[in-house]
Formats: C-alpha cells, sequence, structure tokens
C-alpha cells in the first residue's frame, strides 16, 4: 500500500447538538455540525460544505500554483462552488474568477482547463477505494 501523500483527520462528536463534531486535522481545529432544519446546533459546516470547500480550495490553489510555473500576470483567483443532487446524481458546478488585466484569452482558456485539473477533482471523478473498520 503506497503512503504517498497520505493525510488524516480525527472527528469526534463533542455534545454541542446532536450532530456536532470537533474535527483535527494537520494540526488544525474545525468544528461541524449539521444545520438547525436537520436537526443540527448549525455550529459548523456541514459535511458537503467541507466537501464543496475542499474543491473550490484546491482549485483556486491549482490555478494560482499554474500561474506562478508560467509566470503569468494573475492578480486574484477565486471560486464559487455549489452541489446538489439530481436524479441520484451528485453535481457540482464550479464558477471561476480570474483577474489579470495582461492576460491573453488563451492564457484564460487554459487556466480553466487547468480548474478542472485539480487533484480533489480528480479524485471526486475517480473511484476511490474506502474501508471502513472498527477502532478502539
Amino acid at each position: 500500500m503506497s503512503t504517498e501523500n497520505k493525510h488524516s483527520a480525527y472527528i469526534r462528536e463533542n455534545g454541542k447538538s446532536s450532530y456536532a463534531v470537533d474535527i483535527t486535522v494537520s494540526g488544525y481545529d474545525l468544528a461541524g455540525d449539521e444545520p438547525t432544519v436537520m436537526a443540527g446546533g448549525d455550529l459548523g459546516p456541514a459535511p458537503y460544505d467541507f466537501l464543496i470547500a475542499a474543491l473550490g480550495e484546491c482549485t483556486v490553489m491549482t490555478i494560482r500554483w499554474y500561474a506562478l510555473q508560467k509566470s503569468w500576470p494573475v492578480d486574484h483567483v477565486a471560486a464559487s462552488v455549489t452541489h446538489h443532487k439530481e436524479n441520484g446524481q451528485d453535481v457540482f458546478h464550479k464558477t471561476i474568477t480570474i483577474t489579470g488585466d495582461q492576460l491573453t484569452a488563451e492564457q484564460r482558456e487554459k487556466l480553466l482547463d487547468v480548474a478542472a485539473k485539480c487533484p480533489v477533482q480528480k479524485t471526486l471523478l475517480s473511484t476511490p477505494s474506502i474501508t471502513t473498520k472498527w477502532g478502539e
């Protein structure tokens, strides 16, 4: 089993609402919960909120990385991501905003292509292997 780029997170209930959890990942402490309409306390992002945030974060970072590699004049990168289910299928929509007055139309098109190749998007489009087992 390869451990290349291995990541881990520890998630535990905190008792602040029916679904509230504390999350520790890469030394950062986060909170998660379900919204009140789902019987949660709305004390943090819901699981799908973290998923779309990860997709957007990875997209912005991948565009920035590529622009830096090419020394392209990108001033600012932003992404908006939405998620919903349609006939049982997960549907994500990403809207990318890139500012940089000196960018050519060809560079903009390439950056849009790069945005579709971020590692998190590749993971979502692949068929990942997920195992579940008892802990101690």
